[in-house]
């Protein structure tokens, strides 16, 4: 760790250099070797982001920074079970939760926009509710980690272990990229780590409630987020 890059000193072009060649000399090294580089790096200035999906990363980072804080965006449209799942990590593991919210709340976007905008502008909903509270609540940190896994659908196969975000201008860490969903499950069996019961419910992949459904045999695990729109991700990842 060094004090340039905690009193944020380097610039964008230096962070994305810096983020780029931990990329190529961390792609073989494992979660916890990429999550201990991360950490050693930034410090405080690393935190998780987790849609309560599951607690992997989480898991992993506690093991490294204990205390590290977690981001959750409750975008008011979670399934009971995915703030449950919140709450329990917040109560058993050694993990600073932070949530952060949107800045209208559903009635206020209803009021503005019209009611169900998830049903009529999707894309819209998502950048109201998703990817700018989640650019308001990085900004204290240079660099954020994901649970982005390369194998979870075709728009994520190229994912970097580390990498840049240019868009919030930051270091965007990935250590399970290179897993497969049968390493997550032997991680989540051998360490007992919580995960959303969804998961035991059909979903391959949670997100808010009115865009998610159970996934159908042989299709991916994103295919049960905004079926049959031909939209993928919500926009923070892409």
């Amino acid at each position: 760790m060094t004090d340039t890059l905690l009193s944020g000193e380097l610039t964008d072009s230096e962070l994305q250099e810096l983020a780029e060649r931990a990329g190529r000399e961390l792609e073989d090294a494992s979660a916890t070797e990429i999550l201990k580089w991360a950490t050693d790096t930034f410090g405080p200035r690393f935190c998780v982001t987790s849609s309560m999906e599951d607690a992997v990363v989480a898991h992993l980072a506690s093991r490294v920074m204990p205390g590290v804080d977690v981001v959750f965006l409750d975008t008011g449209y979670h399934f009971p079970e995915t703030i449950g799942t919140r709450d329990a990590v917040d109560a058993v593991m050694d993990v600073n939760v932070i949530t952060i919210t949107p800045r209208r709340t559903v009635a206020e976007q209803d009021a503005e926009h019209g009611e169900k905008l998830h049903g009529r502008d999707p894309d819209l909903c998502c950048a109201l509710r998703k990817v700018k509270p989640l650019e308001d609540g990085l900004t204290a940190y240079a660099a954020w980690a994901t649970g982005l896994r390369r194998d979870e659908s075709p728009t994520r196969a190229s994912t970097p272990v580390v990498g840049w975000d240019a868009k919030r201008r930051k270091v965007k860490v990935s250590p399970i990229a290179r897993w497969t969903q049968d390493d997550v499950d032997a991680y989540v069996a051998e360490h007992g780590v919580l995960t959303n019961p969804l998961l035991m419910d059909g979903y391959a992949s949670v997100g808010c409630a009115p865009c998610t459904r159970r996934v159908l045999e042989g299709e991916d695990a994103r295919a049960g987020r905004w079926a049959g729109r031909g939209k993928t991700e919500c926009g923070l990842h892409g």
